[in-house]
């Protein structure tokens, strides 16, 4: 995760997400870089308008149901749960009527 927060970072502060930046942010932050992992880094985000990326992630984020909206679809499952069990229990006692009727 700190190799994206590093690619953010270097961003946000202007700069080019290339090897050489990243390796020394985050050999400046206490991290020992792995250079594979710094090469996937900069490769993925060779070519990527990040600003963009930004402004659709932050769209996604304001369609997520709100808190009341995720309590009503919690609460509807059990009662859902309930009616499935009384079924399975009226169905259960209709085969066992089959077998003394």
């Amino acid at each position: 995760m700190e190799y994206v927060y590093t690619a953010m970072l270097i961003h946000k502060a202007g700069g080019k997400i290339d090897e050489a930046t990243v390796t020394k942010v985050l050999e400046a932050a206490g991290v020992k870089p792995d250079s594979a992992r710094v090469k996937a880094l900069v490769a993925a985000f060779d070519g990527v308008d990040v600003e963009k990326v930004i402004k659709d992630a932050s769209v996604m984020q304001v369609a997520a149901p709100t808190a009341g909206q995720a309590e009503e679809k919690k609460e509807a499952k059990p009662e859902v749960k309930k009616e499935e069990e009384k079924k399975s229990q009226e169905q259960a006692a209709a085969g066992l009527g089959a077998l003394f009727g």
